[in-house]
């Protein structure tokens, strides 16, 4: 009898797990995209970090590179984050320095990444994302996002940024509004800008060749930041452009569609 109750438990636990886990709303997105998801709120609410469209809320979602072929959850929605195929980016760089590194450079690497790991905890409240990017700069696609990376045939890690080649000199442009909150040369990025364009939405711009800029300007779309340049370790003049919500690295070249967030929006109807 003691054998007949432990299973009558065990079964009933795993029929309420199921009941509990097909509660949840099933959908699925793309690796390195934003994914909206309605929410109840009202004016008594917390609303920082949620978006309002005709009288709704939407809280945005960040589906992570890393997270392929896994789930992600929020409220009742539960998102499928689909694998993807993303091609591959061999680079062949000469100078060895530069890619194996002196205790000396890889002591500085690290603190540097110390530098810009505290720069994208910023938060700020105050200012409210748009979501109505143009392009940084005129140029010419050289590699996308989620491109596996290979430097002289070793792996690396991949490329969750869009590399937009251009002259040197090329202006650099601020794709939306914000605040500046980082400025540096680093061994990796060379000279190097991180706008904060408010509730955990960031962008970084590396390789300038010169910087128009100071730490806490505030800047409207479209003000000239900087300069396309090769510093740092590159094979030659480009802009690096990563963005990242809420810390996780998502895809800059889908920011550029236009109606960008009426679009993202629609997602929200697709439950399967």
């Amino acid at each position: 009898m003691l054998k007949i109750k432990v299973n009558n438990y065990f079964f009933k636990s795993i029929i309420l797990f199921f009941l509990s886990f097909n509660l949840l709303s099933e959908t699925t997105g793309q690796p390195g995209e934003l994914f909206a998801v309605k929410v109840d709120l009202d004016s008594s609410d917390e609303t920082i970090g949620f978006i309002k469209i005709d009288n709704n809320f939407y809280k945005l979602v960040p589906l992570a590179f890393s997270k392929q072929g896994e789930y992600v959850e929020f409220n009742d929605s539960r998102i499928f984050i689909q694998s993807k195929n993303f091609g591959e980016s061999r680079i062949t760089i000469t100078n060895n320095a530069l890619v194996n590194l002196s205790d000396q450079d890889r002591e500085r690497t690290i603190k540097e990444s110390a530098i810009i790991k505290k720069a994208l905890e910023t938060y700020s409240k105050e200012i409210i994302p748009k979501f109505n990017f143009i392009s940084p700069v005129q140029g010419i696609i050289s590699s996308r996002y989620g491109k596996k990376r290979f430097i002289n045939e070793s792996p690396r890690s991949p490329h969750l940024a869009l590399d937009i080649a251009a002259p040197e000199g090329t202006k650099v442009l601020a794709p939306e509004d914000g605040k500046i909150i980082l400025i540096g040369n680093f061994f990796y990025s060379g000279n190097f800008i991180v706008i904060d364009h408010g509730q955990g939405l960031i962008s970084s711009y590396s390789h300038l060749s010169s910087v128009s800029v100071s730490e806490g300007d505030l800047l409207m779309r479209g003000e000239k930041i900087g300069e396309v340049g090769s510093t740092g370790r590159v094979t030659g003049p480009h802009l690096h452009w990563t963005v990242y919500y809420e810390k996780v690295r998502i895809n800059p070249e889908s920011l550029l569609k236009d109606n960008y967030l009426d679009t993202l929006l629609e997602i929200d109807k697709n439950i399967i």
